[in-house]
């Protein structure tokens, strides 16, 4: 998914960094006012180390592109839409200057797939799904796999189109959007798989730190011990 430089052409990258930066931006504000406070900044941290390996194992699936789990939804159900923009930000911004992972004037464009696109898409499948199902907590994990399969091919969909208006490098359109979609869609399904099981199990240990979760925590009940007569 990361996209090297020299993959598309100037005004297409300049116009994805624009865009890119806006969203960051945004995120910056939204995720200090709504979503991040003393308990749910160090998960942050601990996402954003989790995504980082997790997208550092690649592999080729033809027409010049490689393929890796994302993590963007998963982010995006633990931590908040705005947060995880931030934390794939970061990580991407890492690969790319330290690690050659994704190139460098390409940043903007990997920041928008899957920091962007990759997030607010999964998260809004979640919120989608979390609508629908029964208000339990075990309703979480299921709404968190969903949005991370759909999210991956989402992003990949995107890529073909950014590609279609500014690609440069000479791979034909019709076999780069089939290899992308048809490897995201596999890549989706386990990447949902590792989702629900990540997710199920911080739910049943900690449901008070899935930013997914709130709303769906039972009331506290505060009791008394009655008068003794």
């Amino acid at each position: 998914m990361h996209v090297p430089d020299g993959f598309l052409d100037a005004p297409t990258s300049v116009a994805t960094m624009v865009v890119a930066g806006g969203v960051v931006a945004a995120s910056l504000v939204r995720a200090s006012r709504r979503e991040l406070d003393e308990r749910t900044a160090p998960l942050a941290g601990l996402v954003a180390v989790f995504v980082f390996a997790a997208q550092m194992v690649n592999f080729p699936v033809g027409a010049g592109t490689s393929g890796h789990l994302i993590g963007a939804a998963l982010a995006a159900v633990l931590v908040g839409p705005a947060t995880a923009t931030l934390c794939l930000t970061v990580v991407l911004a890492v690969q790319a200057f330290l690690f050659a992972d994704g190139g460098v004037t390409a940043l903007g464009t990997n920041v928008v797939l899957m920091g962007v696109v990759a997030v607010w898409v999964g998260y809004g499948v979640a919120r989608a799904v979390l609508a629908v199902l029964p208000r339990r907590m075990s309703s979480v994990p299921l709404a968190a796999a969903a949005s991370s399969f759909v999210s991956v091919p989402a992003a990949a969909l995107v890529f073909t189109g950014l590609f279609a208006v500014g690609g440069v490098a000479p791979i034909p359109l019709g076999p780069l959007v089939a290899t992308m979609l048809g490897w995201h869609l596999l890549i989706g399904v386990g990447e949902a798989l590792i989702t629900f099981l990540a997710v199920s199990s911080i739910v049943a240990a900690r449901p008070d730190l899935v930013h997914a979760a709130r709303g769906r925590m039972p009331a506290l009940q505060l009791r008394t011990p009655e008068p003794v007569a």
